[in-house]
């Protein structure tokens, strides 16, 4: 065990120094402009997002951590009480579905006003 942990020890050590001595520091300006693209920017790179932009992301995150959540459920109903599993995954499928609706009757979803 003392082998491994030295040999590991020594491996990351050499690596750092690698990764400081190895690269080239020589920044010029067209590497220290915020654009290294050489285009000029267009306008400013600071103006807000639409607050419609983060629902939707937050929506897909919230149906994506749903599918996450529902995944073992085949696996589940193999328990000697599968009857909870299934309460369970009704609710938050139920819970969802509600939420959703209330989303699109609210104008929520609309992206074009």
């Amino acid at each position: 065990m003392l082998m491994f942990f030295s040999i590991t020890f020594a491996v990351s050590i050499i690596l750092t120094f690698i990764c400081f001595w190895l690269p080239l520091m020589s920044p010029d300006t067209e590497k220290l402009s915020p654009y290294e693209c050489g285009f000029d920017p267009h306008g400013s790179a600071r103006l807000p997002y639409s607050m419609r932009f983060f629902l939707v992301a937050i929506l897909f995150l919230l149906f994506d951590l749903e599918i996450a959540l529902l995944l073992p459920t085949p696996w589940a109903l193999q328990l000697p009480n599968p009857a909870t599993t299934f309460i369970w995954a009704s609710t938050l499928l139920i819970l969802l579905t509600l939420g959703f609706i209330y989303e699109w009757l609210q104008g929520g979803l609309e992206w074009a006003e």
